[in-house]
Formats: C-alpha cells, structure tokens, sequence
C-alpha cells in the first residue's frame, strides 16, 4: 500500500502542476466613465522569461476627451513591478509619450490615468509587468528592465 500511495501522491502532484502550468494569464481592467473591458495580454512569458506568447490582441475602448482611465490589475500583475505607458494627442494635434510612475511590488492594484487638459486625446495605454530582475546590456553597458507582460487599450482616437 505505501507503494501505491506514493504513485498516486506523484500523479496528482503533477496533474496539479500541470493544471497551474496550464491556469490563463492574469487580465487586466480598463474602464472610462461607464464603459469597461477586460484585456488580455498581447504578452506574456514565463517567470524566467524564456517562453513567450502573444496571447491576444489589443482590446478597445472609447475614451472621451477629459475622461480619466482606471486600470485595475490582478494580484498576478501586481506581485511585481509595473507601470503604465500612455500616448495622447495634446492641445496642438502632436501625439505625446509618457508613462506613470513605477508600483513597486505589492503597492497597488489600481491606477487612474488623467490626461494634462480636458482636450487631450488618449490614444492607447498599456500596462508592462517587469521581469524578476534587470539585466545589463552587454553593448551598451546599460541597464535594461525586462518586460515580462504587457496589456494594451486601444481609445480608436
């Protein structure tokens, strides 16, 4: 009996990692005014980034002018480090780039993006989780923080 009691504990052990290996990737929320949807990642790796995908493609949402974004991440996005990157067309027509400022791990699950003026137009906004830690650019002798997935919305602006 101890013999089959082992097998069993080794086939459901590894039934049980094969079901977490196969668990969907975290999705993120976006929501303006009273509209919302629900993004995949367009991608995703591993947790030692050597698998990626591309999951799925950028979601859509109609963003108003002077309506603030709210983004909601899952506790698999936020366990980690991340931000968001933005592009949105100011005053003058020019399309601008910047992004939010870096949640560190565990800090916040929730983001409300604000464009600078009422008529500035967001353009798309993506949300980038970071890898498990930076790597130097041989080359360039830089530092590089990897991006491990990334979510993105798309106004249609």
């Amino acid at each position: 009996m101890p013999r089959r009691t082992a097998i069993v504990a080794a086939l459901a052990t590894g039934l049980l990692a094969t079901a977490c290996a196969d668990a969907p990737p975290p999705q993120v929320t976006f929501a303006a005014g009273t509209a919302s949807v629900t993004a995949a990642p367009t991608q995703y790796c591993d947790i030692d980034l050597s698998e990626c995908a591309e999951p799925g493609a950028p979601a859509e949402l109609a963003v108003p002018g002077g309506t603030a974004l709210q983004i909601t991440v899952p506790d698999e996005v936020a366990d980690a480090p991340w931000h968001v990157v933005f592009s949105y067309r100011d005053d003058t027509g020019q399309q601008v780039d910047e992004r939010s400022r870096l949640f560190a791990p565990d800090t916040g699950s929730g983001y409300t993006l604000q464009l600078p003026t009422p008529t500035a137009q967001l353009l798309e906004a993506q949300v980038q989780q970071f890898g498990p830690a930076p790597q130097m650019d041989p080359q360039t002798q830089e530092i590089q923080f990897p991006v491990r997935a990334s979510w993105v919305v798309r106004t249609g602006a």
